[in-house]
């Protein structure tokens, strides 16, 4: 007779005490890196997306920091995944702290396994989950200098998460080969103290498997860059700006990118000067653009009013933060819809557009160039913190979408066969034909004043009737002009979400979360938001039972402008904002919805 075989229970690894678990193979994971200004967070979020994007993985990052050059919490956050992303998880796997604050602060964001690396030389942390190196003091005694405490905290992220050594000695190579060979030499010795320090630690090493992705052709970058791209591409040749958060990209990239074209980059004394440089650029000629945010917006709006009066093609990227006056300069928010939409004093036309993804930050960019150009008003570029600053990464850029429509231009057969010239001549859409400046036989008298087709000042009450309806409809006529919505979800869905901007991301993801319960939904993408498209928004309000507007402010603005434009409509709509200057988690999304059903 045989003894029976003894049965015994498998232990599930995340019962395993810290330490002794087998590396977990991760397909979809955040790091979020906290401390102070100054301890180099953003760095160790970089250095992780370059390696990340090497090994073929969409990539999405965003940033907490303050206003100030140096001090006060800081922290950024990293997700990178096998599928594409534009939102970070509402979870993170792996926390690396540089003071106690960052635990403090990141704590309740973590994962019920995740891990807490943080540098015993500052704090001492006695949480399960927390593991210590000393970075400053190893960086400090080897290096001369514990700032390059940040690189060896990458290097070891890279033994726990079992990176390719090859490859991340590269990402180090490669961002700092522009510096000096000493920066280079140190950083890649920081990077060895790292990897050192955490292989030395028994069963630390390891921890995670990063599983390797097919993104591989994907590129890297911002927001702001990809409109500065886009401005490039469409013909842009002069920029007028003044620094202000989170804008400021814009204006650096273009002064690097526009002179190479013979375009011309100017930072101005105020943002006053900015756009008055803008118009008068305008006039001679040029594609033109300014960028700003709200207290810079604000100065700007006697100028934006001008250029609408005077019908001259300017193109203002509005990078919204939190307001009002100086509010939160590095925080999140899209509250300066309603100041655009009837912005200034009097009536004049003009177009927001708004992207939402970084593709869009380029081809937007693009369309509000020619839009300007051709219907010869403002044309707002309105963007958000998360979606101009946050980097993503995105399929390359295609430049043989990019068209130029400079609109009516007169040819010079044309122009001879005219009696005269008349620069604000009235038309059936409002245009009226071009010729460049200083065009002989083409004077041309321009003036913010009301005035005739000859640009003659003038309070005729027949005229002003005439050149207010010249200027407003061309809001109606360049309907088919304006950028479409994109729709995304099963057409027969009854449950729909309206947004723009940076909400894409995680609507889009809070639509998998409800489709994984069994509840369909649908998502209107607005890319024009003023004047509201009526007649595509029209038939989506019309095939859904109920509409959840998602925007960051704190009185639903654009909620506000489809219910003056859509009445009808008006009980349809349900408002999810979010005002603390942080952006949306789908998590959250999908269970507003829930909860409502």
């Amino acid at each position: 007779m045989t003894t029976p075989a003894t049965q015994t229970t498998p232990i599930a690894a995340d019962s395993l005490p810290f330490g002794q678990r087998p590396p977990k193979e991760l397909t979809d994971l955040a790091v979020l890196i906290g401390g102070q200004g100054g301890d180099g967070t953003l760095t160790v979020s970089d250095l992780l997306g370059r390696y990340f994007r090497k090994r073929g993985l969409h990539v999405y990052t965003s940033r907490n920091v303050l206003s100030r050059i140096r001090g006060g919490h800081a922290d950024s956050s990293i997700r990178a995944s096998r599928d594409p992303i534009a939102a970070m998880k509402a979870h993170v796997d792996l926390l690396v702290a540089f003071d106690n604050e960052a635990v403090q602060i990141g704590q309740p964001e973590l994962e019920p396994d995740a891990l807490i690396l943080y540098d015993s030389s500052v704090f001492h942390s006695d949480l399960p989950n927390a593991l210590g190196f000393p970075f400053a003091t190893l960086a400090g005694s080897q290096l001369g200098q514990p700032i390059y405490k940040n690189t060896a905290a990458y290097g070891a992220i890279s033994a726990l998460m079992g990176f390719d050594p090859a490859t991340t000695r590269q990402v180090i190579e490669e961002r700092f080969k522009r510096r000096s060979p000493e920066a280079l030499e140190k950083n890649l010795k920081a990077l060895e103290i790292g990897r050192k320090a955490a292989m030395e630690l028994p069963n630390a090493h390891d921890r995670w498997h990063v599983s390797d992705g097919d993104a591989h052709n994907q590129i890297l970058t911002i927001g702001n860059q990809a409109v500065a791209l886009g401005f490039v591409v469409a013909g842009g040749r002069f920029f007028a700006g003044y620094p202000i958060t989170p804008a400021t990209e814009i204006m650096e990239y273009l002064m690097r990118y526009l002179p190479p074209f013979h375009g011309v980059v100017r930072q101005a004394e105020d943002e006053l000067a900015a756009i008055n440089m803008v118009i008068g650029a305008s006039y001679a000629g040029a594609r033109v653009m300014t960028s700003t945010s709200g207290p810079g917006l604000s100065l700007m709006t006697e100028g934006i009013g001008h250029a609408g009066t005077a019908e001259l093609p300017v193109v203002v990227a509005d990078c919204q933060r939190v307001g009002p006056s100086t509010g939160e300069p590095t925080r999140h928010e899209q509250s300066d819809l309603a100041h655009l939409a009837h912005l200034g004093h009097g009536e004049f036309p003009r177009f927001i557009i708004a992207p939402g993804t970084l593709e869009d930050c380029f081809y937007l960019t693009i369309d509000a160039v020619n839009l300007a150009d051709k219907w010869r008003l403002p044309v707002i570029l309105l963007l958000d913190q998360a979606l101009c600053q946050n980097s993503a990464t995105s399929a390359p850029l295609d430049l043989s979408r990019a068209r130029i429509d400079h609109g009516k231009r007169l040819t010079e057969a044309e122009l001879a066969q005219l009696t005269s010239y008349k620069y604000y001549q009235f038309t059936d859409d409002g245009i009226s034909p071009q010729v460049p400046p200083g065009t002989p036989g083409a004077f041309a008298q321009v003036t913010g004043n009301e005035h005739d087709e000859n640009g003659h000042v003038s309070v005729n009450p027949v005229n002003r009737v005439r050149m207010m309806k010249k200027r407003m409809e061309k809001m109606v006529h360049a309907r088919d002009d304006l950028p479409l919505p994109q729709y995304y979800g099963p057409s027969g869905a009854k449950i729909g979400f309206i947004g723009y901007g940076s909400t894409w991301g995680p609507i889009r993801e809070a639509q998998e979360l409800l489709a994984l319960d069994g509840v369909p939904t649908r998502f209107f993408q607005a890319r024009t938001l003023f004047p509201v498209q009526t007649h595509t928004l029209a038939p989506f309000l019309e095939g859904v039972e109920v509409a959840y507007v998602v925007e960051h402010n704190y009185n639903g603005q654009f909620a506000q402008l489809i219910r003056e434009a859509l009445p009808q409509h008006h009980a349809k709509l349900r408002s999810i904002v979010k005002y603390d200057g942080l952006s949306f988690r789908a998590p959250d999304l999908a269970a507003r919805v829930r909860e409502a059903r």
